[in-house]
């Protein structure tokens, strides 16, 4: 069953250092050739893979709101036409760039289904954005999700990044406060990772970005848990914060490792036991639409041993953690009887706890997901 859709717009004003997303400088690009390459994806994968009940729609990038208000909207048509078949309460999130999207491109989204807004953030530190190459200013954070609650937007994520380069335990703090300030309904935070292909990559072998110690980074992630949980947002995933009742459905769809269409140059997809790839150089990706085909680069069949080690990998991110009974319901197992000595080594390093209806991180667990994960590997087949 795939209930879920990511449609990927690969176009930016601006490259920021850490990216490594597949994207590409909006000016110059063959922007409505590429729509129409998304619109024929979709109506093919739709006749292979007929949709169900759309629970959750994501358009991401890139930045969807480079795109002139013209584009957007032929691609928002493109969607409601292949993807018709929708929940009454579906979550339809589109990532927009603080800055650079006014009343007129709100109500434009507002009109068109789109009920939730995920917004780059990053920091409220002016010397920090530069740094990191975004293009926006502290105060249009602000100014975006004011114009945003006016139009009749109430559900509003914001990404905070940490561990950046030369940024303090202090400057977190400030940047967390000015969140809570906003009264924003759903945090992201991540680390910096260094990532190839990027700026920061370069500049990280050349040995000349000053990052926060691993100490320091730990205590940044120890900070952003206890003051999200002081203000009333909840732990939900690993990386991700909710008030009560906005915690992120498509977020969700990934880490119960079900199923998802992917649509446009280098997204992911997920459907009838098959991960997929598309092709992420534009060219490629429209060359392969127009000689009807799918875009595919690498497709993978998961065997139902890669299944069950994914359902630990991303269930575990969740607070809830992995159900025993829905474990049992996918694979016809029991969960215990899979992975009884990783259960049973990590119960005893105090990383998981188990429960007759569940396992999950304990608070200390959290700290160290990456090693509670390895520990599900099942090996060769």
């Amino acid at each position: 069953m795939i209930q879920a859709v990511y449609v990927h717009v690969p176009f930016c004003e601006q490259i920021c250092h850490y990216c490594d997303f597949n994207k590409f400088y909006y000016q110059y690009q063959p922007v409505d050739e590429y729509l129409q390459c998304c619109d024929q994806e979709m109506k093919r994968v739709t006749s292979l893979y007929p949709p169900e009940e759309i629970r959750s729609i994501y358009v991401g990038g890139g930045t969807p709101t480079a795109l002139k208000s013209t584009e957007l909207d032929k691609l928002l048509s493109s969607i409601a036409h292949h993807f018709p078949k929708r929940a009454s309460d579906i979550e339809y999130t589109v990532e927009i760039n603080p800055g650079n999207v006014g009343v007129e491109e709100l109500k434009q989204l507002k009109q068109r289904g789109v009920n939730r807004l995920s917004i780059g953030a990053q920091t409220f530190n002016e010397q920090l954005l530069k740094k990191i190459g975004r293009d926006h200013a502290p105060g249009d954070v602000e100014r975006t999700i004011k114009a945003a609650r006016k139009v009749g937007f109430n559900n509003i994520s914001i990404d905070l990044m940490y561990a950046l380069p030369g940024q303090t335990l202090e400057g977190f703090r400030d940047t967390l406060a000015e969140a809570f300030r906003l009264d924003v309904d759903h945090v992201s935070s991540y680390a910096l990772k260094i990532e190839a292909k990027t700026v920061f990559y370069q500049r990280w072998k050349q040995g000349v970005l000053p990052l926060p110690s691993e100490e320091t980074e730990a205590e940044m992630f120890q900070v952003l848990i206890e003051e999200m949980e002081k203000n009333g947002y909840s732990q939900y995933e690993i990386s991700n914060f909710a008030k009560r009742g906005y915690e992120s459905v498509h977020n969700l769809t990934y880490w119960n490792n079900e199923g998802y269409y992917g649509v446009g140059a280098g997204a992911h997809s997920y459907m009838g036991g098959v991960r997929r790839e598309n092709l992420g150089p534009l060219p490629k990706y429209m060359t392969s639409i127009k000689e009807g085909e799918l875009p595919i680069r690498e497709e993978h069949h998961v065997s139902k041993r890669e299944m069950m080690e994914e359902e630990m990998f991303m269930g575990l991110r969740k607070k809830a953690g992995v159900s025993k009974s829905m474990f049992r319901e996918k694979y016809d197992i029991e969960l215990r009887k899979v992975f009884a000595d990783a259960l049973d080594y990590l119960t005893e390093k105090g990383f998981i706890k188990e429960t007759d209806e569940a396992v999950s991180l304990t608070e200390e667990g959290i700290y160290f997901g990456n090693d509670v994960f390895e520990q599900f590997l099942l090996g060769e087949e």
